[in-house]
Formats: structure tokens, sequence, C-alpha cells
């Protein structure tokens, strides 16, 4: 009995000290994992054995883990999508909207400048008229003083 108490604790301690490096593995940096895993050898006859064992339980417990938080977060990732495919419609439909919105635009700035330049040329026309009606006045007094020589010299002869 005594032998069955002492190999039950020295296996309670191999599973304590199997748990220890499974949790120095998963925290440590890969390059410091070498002297971890050779410790796995130098314990006990077969504990190698008993500690892949272990690892294995870890990594199904992992699996299980990951498993579990992949369909916790499935419904949100496909909602997600849903979403996005929702948006990626209105955005095509929002730019079809603002291309349309940037043709009539366009169109109708091309309008507004050829109106521009219509008004442009009317005004230089305008003022150009406005000058020769100045120029003309200012001609008037001496057009009016060679009518009157015109008819001074037609009546002296």
């Amino acid at each position: 009995m005594h032998i069955t108490i002492m190999a039950d604790s020295e296996t309670l301690e191999c599973i304590t000290e199997h748990e220890r490096i499974l949790q120095e593995i998963e925290s440590t940096d890969t390059a410091c994992v070498g002297p971890t895993l050779r410790s796995i050898y130098d314990d006990q006859p077969n504990a190698h054995k008993r500690f892949m064992e272990k690892l294995d339980a870890r990594i199904r417990n992992h699996d299980r883990e990951i498993e579990k938080m992949c369909n916790f977060h499935h419904q949100g990732f496909v909602d997600a999508i849903t979403e996005l495919l929702k948006v990626r419609a209105d955005a095509e439909k929002l730019m079809g909207q603002v291309t349309d919105t940037n043709r009539r635009l366009q169109d109708a700035g091309r309008e507004v400048t050829a109106q521009t330049e219509e008004v442009i040329r009317c005004r230089v026309q305008q003022r150009n008229m406005a000058t020769t009606v100045e120029k003309l006045q200012l001609c008037i007094p001496v057009l009016e003083m060679y009518s009157k020589l015109k008819e001074q010299l037609e009546s002296k002869r």
C-alpha cells in the first residue's frame, strides 16, 4: 500500500510538473522551448509518453475552445458580411446617383459657360458702341463747323 501511495504521489507530481511545463511552453518565446522540452526526457522513464498524453489532451481542449469561439462568432461574421453587402449595394447606388448628378452639373455648367461667354461678348460690344458714340460726339462740333464753313463758302461764290 505504501508503494501504491508513493507511486500515486510520483504520478501526481509528474502530472503537476507536466502542467507547469505546458504552461511554460504556451507562455514563453519559441526560442526558449528547447530546454523545457529536454526536462521532460530527463525526469522519469516513460515521462515523455505521459507528457504527450497530457499535451494531446491540452490540444483537444484548445481545439474545443477554438471551435466554441468560432461557433460563437460565426453568426456575427455572417451578419457583418451581410451588412457589408448591403453597404456595397448602397454605395453602388449612391455612386450612380453621384455620377448622374455630376453629369447633369457638367451639362448645366457648359450651358452657363456658353451663356457667360455670350454675355461677355455682348458687354464688349456694348462698351465698344459706347466708346464709339462718345468719340463721335467729340467729332460733332468739328463736323458742325465744317458744315457751316462749307455753307459759307458756297454762299460767297
